[in-house]
């Protein structure tokens, strides 16, 4: 019965250490891709710095929205049940 050498123990725990590295590494990116949270605030700062530079669109989408949804209750108001 032979006994792994020191040099292929060391070898063989440094090769388990990288892929407990890039597990790890992995998995920090999933979770940082699935973080609800942290997406939401991204997406909020990325809006309001895009309003900042330059909020006509987002008015006119604003004002769109607004004649769309008076819209909307004007037909449902004022369409006949027949």
């Amino acid at each position: 019965m032979t006994t792994p050498s020191n040099a292929s123990t060391r070898a063989a725990k440094a090769q388990a250490q990288k892929a407990r590295d890039e597990l790890a590494g992995a998995l920090d990116a999933i979770e940082d891709k699935f973080n609800v949270p942290r997406r939401v605030t991204e997406l909020t700062e990325s809006a309001a710095a895009a309003y900042r530079r330059n909020p006509v669109p987002w008015i006119i989408g604003g004002a769109a929205v607004a004649v769309i949804a008076v819209g909307l209750v004007a037909w449902a108001v004022f369409s006949r049940d027949d």
